[in-house]
């Protein structure tokens, strides 16, 4: 099974442009599109669908999409993927100057992580309420004490990673009700 999905050719708007010059909500849209790649990629598998990019330079260092039931590994969220993949490529265990898009806000094993690699970045979509530790339940990346902070901005795309959520978690309950003798 392939760590991960293909990353997609650059979207029309940014091939003619130097990536420098361009807006950054321009660049953040592109890359967050590019982890709803990888999300869709885990939804054809039949895993929750969360995708995760990691960019360093303007440039796709690595890419990620969960696989804890495939790989039956706990920590194979997205975010813990595409770190894995990124370290493995730059040769460092340290991730200084990457940012990191997923499609789903962080859990406190995701964030931990990011920490621990010195993310300079995280970008995330939809929010989770359940787990997120970005704001929604706590925020751990706030925190003074620690020793590594990581600039976070949320809500990039949010509504198409939510709708992608809401349509895999439906249709998995869907087919429960079809299971499941009257």
């Amino acid at each position: 099974m392939p760590d991960s999905a293909p990353v997609p050719a650059p979207f029309p708007d940014l091939v003619s442009g130097d990536s420098a010059s361009l807006d950054a909500a321009v660049l953040d849209a592109h890359f967050m599109r590019l982890a709803l790649a990888q999300a869709g990629q885990a939804y054809a598998e039949g895993e929750v669908p969360v995708g995760a990019v990691v960019v360093k330079d303007g440039e796709v260092v690595a890419v990620g999409y969960n696989q804890p039931i495939g790989r039956h590994d706990p920590t194979a969220h997205a975010e813990i993927v595409a770190l894995r993949a990124a370290a493995e490529k730059l040769g460092n265990y340290r991730l200084p100057g990457c940012a990191l898009y997923v499609t789903l806000e962080p859990c406190a094993m995701c964030s931990g992580a990011m920490m621990h690699a010195r993310l300079a970045r995280v970008v995330y979509a939809a929010s989770d309420l359940k787990t997120g530790v970005c704001g929604s339940v706590l925020d751990l990346f706030a925190h003074d004490v620690l020793n590594h902070h990581t600039d976070v901005l949320g809500g990039v795309l949010a509504d198409e990673a939510s709708a992608m959520l809401k349509g895999f978690f439906a249709e998995r309950r869907a087919a429960a009700r079809r299971n499941v003798a009257p």
